[in-house]
């Protein structure tokens, strides 16, 4: 072979191994564009860092202990009244200032019942009234027992009867202090020192009033209208009561207050 051949069968191996130049439309092949498509694989990282774990407490868990059910109701009595306590009354019109006075033994356990001091009561009474006849109402009884320190009381009228026995039980219940009734539509005062019911007014909200016990200064005088007085601690059955412990109209005397059977009561101190 001569020396031209071989140097053009050189030059054709030699051109072979040179790239050729791409064309104006030259697309990859199918391998390729795959290989260059395939989304890399993550290469996955251990981690370093460790859950901590929630702060454990060693407090006990509170328990909420369910309300206790009240005991089923029984008879209830309550009663404020000790020997010596009851006062007369000096006169027919001091009812007010011997319902005073008694009021005072009731709760501070002393004696206080002079002739003197009741009139005193009387006119204590009478300076807070306002009426028609110059004495003392209901308002100025309220307000005398507060005055002496007996604490608040309030005027009260109830328009129903077995409602009114109700809130003079609870109130003496509540306060241990007595409540004043205004008897005979209004012209006449007692103190009512107790009670009995079934049911305790602390407890049970559905309480009946059973029975009343009564302090009648007039004692034993009594009314030829309104009928007998009963005996200093009596226990009336509301029956009893009802006979003499009526309703009040409200335009038979000047007060905001409704018709009703009216009460003094005993408050609680605010």
């Amino acid at each position: 072979m001569t020396r031209r051949i071989c140097l053009i069968l050189i030059a054709a191996v030699l051109g072979a191994c040179q790239p050729a130049a791409a064309g104006p439309a030259s697309v990859p092949s199918r391998a390729a564009s795959a290989v260059a498509t395939r989304p890399a694989t993550p290469t996955a990282v251990p981690s370093t860092l460790t859950p901590i774990p929630p702060a454990q407490s060693n407090a006990p868990t509170p328990t909420i202990a369910p309300t206790p059910e009240p005991p089923p109701a029984a008879a209830f009595a309550l009663n404020l009244h000790e020997e010596g306590d009851f006062v007369p009354q000096h006169t027919f019109e001091w009812c007010v200032g011997a319902s005073i006075q008694m009021a005072h033994n009731l709760v501070r356990n002393d004696h206080r019942g002079s002739y003197e001091d009741q009139e005193q009561m009387w006119e204590l009474a009478r300076s807070h009234s306002s009426n028609s006849f110059n004495g003392a109402n209901p308002r100025g009884w309220a307000m005398a027992l507060e005055e002496i320190g007996l604490g608040p009381y309030e005027l009260v009228s109830v328009p129903d009867y077995n409602d009114a026995l109700r809130t003079a039980a609870a109130a003496i219940r509540e306060t241990e202090r007595p409540v004043g009734l205004v008897m005979w539509r209004g012209r006449h005062a007692w103190v009512m020192s107790g009670f009995e019911s079934f049911g305790d007014p602390a407890i049970h909200s559905d309480f009946d009033v059973t029975g009343i016990r009564v302090l009648d200064p007039l004692y034993p005088h009594g009314s030829g209208v309104w009928g007998p007085s009963p005996p200093p601690n009596a226990l009336l059955t509301p029956d009893e009561l009802a006979t003499q412990f009526v309703v009040r109209e409200s335009r038979r005397w000047s007060s905001e207050l409704g018709t009703g059977y009216l009460l003094v009561v005993p408050t609680s101190a605010s």
